[in-house]
Parts: C-alpha cells; structure tokens; sequence
C-alpha cells in the first residue's frame, strides 16, 4: 500500500489529487453543505438544489478539472475510472434484470415511515408534477451521476489493480455506507449491500454507468411511490 501511495505521489499524480479533492468534497458534503444544515437559512426545496449542484460540482467538475490539468491523456483515464460503457452486454443484461428489482425494492421501502420522513429531500417538490420532474431530473443528474462516479468510479475501479478486488470493495462499501448516516436504519444497511453488489457490478462491467442506472431508477422510483402518496392525501 505504501508502495502504491508513492506511485500515486509521482507517475499518477491525478489520482492522489483527486483522493484529496474527494476527502474535502465528502466532508464539506455531510456537514456545512448538507441539505440539513442550510435549509436552516433558506427554503428546503433551494437548500436540496444547492446541494444537488453542489456535489456536481465537487464529485464530477473538479475531478475532471484536476484529471484535464494534470493528466498527459485524461479521456483515457477517466475512462479507466468507470467513464466508459466497457462491457455492455454484460451491463445492459444486468440492467434490464435489475430495474423490476430495484422498483419492487421502492415499493416496499416507501411503506416504512422512516423513508417516508426522510424523501424526497425537498417534500415541496411534491408540490406538483412540473416541480417534480425537474426535481428528479436534477436528483439523477447532479446527485447520482456524481454518486456512483465517486463510489463505484475513482474510488474503486482504481484501487482494484492496486489493492485487490476484495479490499477495494471494502474501502468503497464502507465509505458509502458511511454517508448514509442519518439516513433510515432500513437504508443504512441496504447501503451495505448494495456497496457490495454494485462494487460487483462495476468491477464486472468496467463502468459505474450501469450500476448509476439501477440506484438512480430505485431512488426515483421511492419518490415517486411517495409523491402519490402525498398527492391523494392532498386530494
């Protein structure tokens, strides 16, 4: 490991910076940028969106900055983190299996009233079908794309060569699991799961995208199940 860290230090330069940039990102993300805490000084639907922009920003538009100054072939290598479709046959089989898993997945987490407290983030954004939609645009786009970039992307595919297949799946496991503190006790541990299994996934397939899809499809599908609900209570 210490070796790799020196590599990291010279020859892959990029990589170390983005750990760094990474490092501040998560922990600006759980604490001073975190919806929870500046929805105290604005509206909650502006404080999801300013949070939403933000971990754009942090988890995909400085990596790629850091990658474009600092890397001699930097398409390579984000492709070499997960931005690539790599082997899609196997991706889109897991994707057309996994998507009635991840909606029946939504369905029976959206009856727990935990989940209902927690989602969507914004709970105004129920309030009506245009609000909605740009909401969950923006939920897939500037929250999961970032999402999986981070956890299944730079850090796992590129720990794999270096640390092992297992130990990279614990490293990312773990830290996304991690985030989710706060989050339902349910979530919690499905995090864990799920770090696990779309680890798998993208260390299968080369690629984050098709494991972005099926977490994007089951955080979406929550929503909506919950939006309905709202939407007849109201009715």
């Amino acid at each position: 490991m210490s070796a790799w860290l020196e590599m990291s230090a010279g020859q892959d330069l990029p990589l170390a910076l983005v750990y760094l940039e990474l490092a501040l990102a998560l922990t600006l993300l759980a604490t001073v940028l975190h919806f929870r805490r500046t929805r105290k000084a604005r509206a909650e639907l502006a404080a999801v969106r300013l949070y939403f922009a933000s971990f754009f920003g942090l988890g995909v538009l400085a990596p790629g900055l850091i990658v474009a100054l600092t890397s001699a072939e930097p398409l390579a290598l984000l492709a070499s983190w997960g931005w690539t479709f790599g082997r899609s046959g196997p991706g889109l089989m897991i994707v057309a299996a996994g998507l009635p898993l991840a909606v029946l997945a939504s369905a029976a987490g959206s009856r727990d009233p935990e989940m209902i407290r927690m989602y969507p983030f914004a709970k105004n954004a129920c309030s009506s079908m245009r609000t909605f939609l740009v909401y969950q645009a923006s939920y897939v786009l500037l929250y999961y794309l970032p999402w999986e970039f981070i956890f299944r992307g730079v850090l796992f595919l590129p720990l794999v060569p270096a640390i092992g297949l297992l130990p990279a799946l614990a490293v990312q496991t773990l830290v996304s699991t991690l985030f989710h503190i706060g989050h339902p006790d349910s979530e919690v541990f499905a995090a864990a799961g799920a770090g696990l299994l779309f680890g798998a996934i993208a260390w299968l397939t080369g690629s984050f995208f098709y494991t972005f899809v099926l977490h994007a499809a089951a955080g979406v599908a929550t929503d909506t199940f919950l939006y309905r609900r709202r939407r007849t209570e109201r009715s």
